[in-house]
């Protein structure tokens, strides 16, 4: 049975512990062109509804917690509960458009239901119309999140025709048989552990790299357990948010990052902490050099595994420079940090936290994520994800992909979040903000908006 990692039920908790909070990701994908009718997107969905299969399933629990919630189909399954229409209140310009994701991507979702959605959106400015999607975290991470996009989108304009599928066969079990196969994986602990062992015993040298490695991480993360320096962008949460974005050129800085020897990701996390420096400076907040600490999720993905609709992500905690006013001194800040993180081995370390949580008693693993999300936390300010997307054009029923700009949840007392998603040239930086704490957001956009210009003038 296919069942939810402790660190995909993870996000089912936070929910479960903030009624203020909704661990959904998506984007927002922008057409040039005239909107197909519904019934012809949703034609197109419903005959590729095969390459997804877990679009067809949706969660069920295990009573007492005695397993992690199991992938089980849908009996009751209707695709029009989950392909949506939508359109963007007049005059329909960004400002609209923004407001409209965010009323859109905010609430929770059905968890009675496969936990994805599709909105086909109309009356963009320019002729232009978009979907956007919607996706619980505990469903797919960033980068499985981006491949799911091949439920609509082709490589070419033209479409080769298309075939729904029948639909999955089979009885859904008893509550009482449900019950019993947790109990049996309950059971079954002690043998996961012991074949776990033996594995590391079969390959002692590397086992032991990897432990040491581990325990370099560990010792590092144990110094994110310091509080950030207070500052009006950590405290409580509601449930509405804002939104905005921005896209630049990636080709545009590139000669900057080749004469910093940086990558694209360390030249846009600088670009973020020229936003924030410029944030806190408005609000008349110092930007100090202990004041902005990411979250910045890292790929663990094997190449080739993109399609795996799960959550395969570790983490990197650095200080952002927001107390550094050059913009390519922060390039070089920003490179520097990584590299030394990532050269004491925090990924490694988030891995083996994950990957030690899969061996334990789900009971005691769900009692312990539960607790720790009830005391709000102090030592990240924002998260930053990139997730690299398609370098190709890309096309949906013979119309182009014009943009695509990403969404990000915020929760535990983190009120901005900020997304980036490549496509072609353009870098999309898309923010959430808690709607009443962050009425500025405008002002964190337009800052990185600002220090990548400037970037690009050197």
């Amino acid at each position: 049975m296919d069942r939810l990692t402790p660190l995909a039920d993870a996000f089912l908790e936070v929910e479960d512990v903030d009624p203020a909070v909704s661990l959904v990701i998506g984007s927002l994908a922008v057409f040039d062109g005239p909107a197909p009718r519904y019934d012809e997107f949703l034609a197109l969905v419903d005959a590729r509804l095969p390459l997804v299969p877990r679009y067809r399933q949706r969660l069920r629990t295990v009573p007492f917690d005695l397993a992690a919630p199991a992938w089980v189909a849908d009996e009751h399954f209707d695709l029009h509960n989950h392909v949506l229409r939508a359109a963007v209140p007049r005059p329909g310009g960004p400002s609209e458009v923004a407001g409209l994701v965010a009323a859109l991507m905010a609430p929770r979702m059905d968890r009675s239901r496969p936990l994805w959605e599709s909105w086909v959106i109309e009356g963009l400015p320019d002729r232009q119309w978009a979907v956007l999607s919607r996706v619980h975290h505990c469903l797919a991470d960033g980068v499985s999140g981006t491949d799911l996009y091949r439920l609509f989108l082709d490589l070419a304009p033209n479409t080769s025709p298309l075939v729904p599928a029948p639909a999955p066969c089979g009885r859904e079990q008893t509550p009482t048989a449900f019950a019993a196969l947790g109990l049996g994986e309950l059971a079954g602990y002690p043998a996961r552990v012991a074949t776990a062992v033996g594995r590391l015993s079969r390959t002692p040298v590397r086992s032991a790299n990897a432990v040491a490695h581990a325990a370099r991480g560990l010792l590092d993360l144990s110094g994110a357990a310091r509080p950030v320096h207070p500052s009006s962008l950590l405290g409580p949460i509601g449930a509405d948010r804002r939104f905005t974005w921005v896209e630049v050129h990636m080709s545009e800085v590139a000669d900057v990052r080749r004469r910093c020897g940086a990558s694209v990701n360390d030249v846009a996390l600088a670009a973020i902490a020229g936003g924030f420096r410029r944030l806190l400076l408005g609000r008349r907040e110092s930007p100090d050099a202990r004041t902005v600490r990411s979250l910045v999720p890292v790929s663990t993905r094997a190449k080739g595994d993109e399609s795996v609709t799960d959550n395969q992500v570790s983490l990197l905690l650095p200080y952002l420079p927001v107390d550094v006013a050059d913009p390519v001194e922060r390039v070089h800040a920003v490179h520097r940090r990584l590299r030394r993180l990532r050269a004491h081995h925090e990924p490694e370390a988030g891995m083996s936290i994950t990957s030690t949580a899969e061996l334990g008693p789900f009971p005691l693993v769900s009692w312990g994520l539960r607790t720790a999300w009830r005391f709000p936390q102090h030592q990240v300010t924002t998260v930053t994800t990139n997730v690299p997307g398609p370098r190709v054009p890309l096309y949906c029923l013979g119309r182009p992909v014009r943009s695509m700009v990403p969404w990000v949840p915020i929760a535990d007392h983190v009120r901005v979040g900020i997304a980036m998603l490549s496509y072609q040239d353009a870098l999309a930086f898309g923010l959430t903000g808690d709607h009443e704490s962050v009425p500025d957001l405008q002002v964190l956009a337009d800052g990185i908006a600002e220090s990548w210009s400037e970037l690009a003038a050197r």
